[in-house]
């Protein structure tokens, strides 16, 4: 059994709080899964996203019935196998004559459904594909850039959802620091039309060009597509504040600094002392101390003068 500490008054719940562990997100999982009907292109699409995310991604082969992510009641089974995996990512793929080639991206809350997209996949080139040198495929884990191309990005509502979802889909773990050397590929993103955008996967191949500054070039190692929109739906606003919502900072205290060495430094401000306008009592024990040895030296002093030798 373990004993759980529950504090009796608020003065316990913030010292409780102050010494609890620092909560630190770690990088999304990635869902991956087939509904009831797929197609050939759409399992290739499927099977190509599983290779960028592989080492940070679960991948479902069997088919799943009664999955409708925009349907009420039917994203059950997607926050249970949410919640099952640990993933806060999905990508959804299925199809119908109504929809063909269809694929949901979707983020989760404390595994439960925040937000969708819905895009059809048109003019798919998987990575197998292209040809080009083995040696600049992109490494396991490496951060890629992203480029967004079009002004439709910033002023149409479903592609800025969508560019959203596309980040973090890709980006991998959120990282302070980065090395340059170790970023080798780029996603390039044009937005077509207010509802088509192509996207292209580029890998980076560093040349000399005579200054400190190496001369990039793409070299498109796949796999590219055309995501044309659907659907899409927004968080509710009442889960997007909770979503919203960071830990909260310590109080930074006033005048207060710490050192490797000295641990914990403090300043104090004291006024200024008015010392002239200061009164000193005749009862200041210095005073007396003084005043006793004065005295005593004078005696000393008229001793002498008496008894000359």
């Amino acid at each position: 059994m373990v004993a759980i500490r529950v504090p009796r008054s608020q003065r316990a719940k913030r010292a409780l709080l102050k010494h609890a562990p620092k909560l630190v997100e770690t990088g999304k999982k990635t869902l991956i899964l087939h509904g009831t009907k797929t197609s050939a292109v759409l399992n290739s699409v499927l099977a190509n996203l599983f290779h960028l995310k592989r080492d940070n991604a679960v991948k479902f082969s069997k088919k799943n019935d009664n999955i409708r992510p925009f349907e009420s009641g039917g994203e059950t089974s997607l926050e249970f196998f949410s919640l099952k995996t640990d993933c806060s990512l999905l990508v959804y793929g299925s199809h119908s004559k109504k929809r063909p080639n269809n694929l949901v991206l979707g983020r989760t809350y404390d595994h439960h459904i925040y937000d969708l997209v819905e895009v059809g996949v048109e003019n798919f080139k998987s990575i197998e594909s292209y040809v080009y040198d083995k040696k600049l495929a992109p490494k396991l884990g490496s951060k890629p850039f992203f480029a967004f191309i079009g002004e439709h990005f910033e002023s149409v509502e479903e592609l800025k959802h969508l560019k959203e979802v596309l980040l973090d889909l890709f980006r991998g773990e959120v990282v302070e620091n980065l090395n340059l050397a170790g970023v080798d590929r780029v996603f390039v993103c044009t937005a077509i039309s207010p509802t088509t955008v192509y996207m292209m996967h580029c890998a980076l191949r560093l040349k000399r060009s005579g200054t400190s500054i190496p001369r990039m070039e793409l070299v498109e190692v796949g796999p590219s597509m055309d995501l044309v929109v659907r659907r899409h739906r927004l968080p509710v606003e009442s889960l997007k504040k909770e979503a919203m919502k960071t830990a909260d900072h310590a109080k930074k205290m006033k005048n207060v600094s710490k050192d490797p060495v000295h641990g914990k430094l403090g300043k104090v401000y004291i006024p200024d002392q008015q010392i002239a306008k200061m009164s000193l009592s005749n009862d200041v024990k210095g005073l007396k101390r003084e005043r006793r040895e004065a005295k005593q030296n004078k005696d000393h002093s008229k001793k002498q003068k008496i008894n000359p030798e």
